[in-house]
């Protein structure tokens, strides 16, 4: 298997001209960048999260990496491929789903999309049967296959577009809001498949999302995107310890107290017996504040509260 990462772009970036109100007849000509410059390489078998703000670029940046977009500056490559130059072949080799577009026919039973999307990727027959009932049984779509679309939930058309866009068996996943609207129990099937599906089959998979939930049930890697450009590039872990720098320690006493006084840490909140203390990570830590509590009051359970990932992105943002 080549050691190549399935994803490289150099130096990618892309402007759009827009023309806007220059008086009552006149408009001028603007031009706006969307991408601005971004360096990125994913390896093969990576679950990679990329995130930001409405209008970061994230979407312009999926729609170069699939070749819908032909990028203003940089170097793309996919599996290979140069996508805007070799889109039909690179369309063998990924597959795309779209939180508010469907690649299902509406009036057709689920099958027949199956059956049409087989044709379109010209797979064989025994493949597309072995892949559908794998998939059938992983997202339980068994007593839908011969339901219309239109008539399907729409957990369960994620689940069928899901299955649509892995058919073909390709080697990279890219997922633009994929749990957009979708109830927690739908949520947790497709976060339980694309697990599966990476570890099983070694498929790569991009994620984009505004649920940072999924980014942390799925990914090791997080790419932050503002403003076109990637402003932060680690795994998940790395930058909730390096931005997560707030912990709380949950005590609950035998008996109801006041704020108990420690030193290197702030009582945040009082409820009965629980009291919440928060601290800084690097200062002090949960163990030296424990024995500096039960030094002061008798505990009878504790538990340590990380930073929440959405809090720790959006002080990147603010930042």
């Amino acid at each position: 298997m080549s050691t190549d990462p399935i994803i490289d772009v150099q130096g990618l970036g892309k402007t759009f001209s827009v023309h806007r109100k220059a008086g009552r007849l006149r408009r001028r000509r603007e031009e706006v960048v969307a991408v601005d410059g971004i360096d990125l390489q994913i390896e093969r078998g990576a679950m990679v999260g990329y995130i930001g703000p409405n209008g970061a670029g994230k979407s312009t940046t999926i729609k170069m990496l699939t070749g819908i977009l032909v990028p203003t500056t940089g170097h793309v490559r996919v599996d290979g491929l140069e996508p805007s130059r070799q889109r039909t072949e690179l369309a063998g080799r990924i597959g795309v789903v779209f939180g508010q577009r469907s690649q299902l026919w509406w009036d057709l039973p689920l099958r027949d999309s199956f059956d049409l999307l087989r044709h379109v990727y010209r797979v064989p027959a025994a493949r597309h049967a072995a892949n559908l009932a794998r998939f059938a049984e992983g997202l339980e779509l068994g007593p839908l296959l011969d339901v219309p679309v239109r008539q399907l939930s729409l957990g369960q058309r994620m689940r069928g577009e899901l299955t649509a866009a892995l058919l073909h068996d390709p080697s990279i996943l890219l997922l633009d809001e994929p749990t957009i609207g979708l109830d927690v129990i739908s949520k947790e099937a497709v976060r339980e498949f694309l697990v599966a599906i990476n570890r099983e089959q070694g498929t790569t998979v991009l994620l984009t999302t505004h649920d940072l939930t999924d980014v942390e049930r799925l990914c090791e890697r997080l790419l932050i995107i503002d403003r076109g450009r990637v402003i932060e590039d680690g795994t998940v872990t790395g930058i909730t310890e390096h931005y997560g720098t707030e912990r709380t320690l949950v005590v609950d006493l035998v008996s109801s107290a006041g704020p108990l006084a420690i030193e290197g840490a702030e009582v945040t909140h009082v409820e009965g017996p629980r009291q919440w203390l928060r601290f800084r990570r690097g200062e002090v830590t949960a163990s030296e504040l424990l024995t500096r509590v039960t030094a002061l009051a008798d505990v009878r359970d504790i538990s340590v509260e990380e930073p929440d990932i959405e809090q720790i992105v959006k002080a990147i943002y603010q930042r």
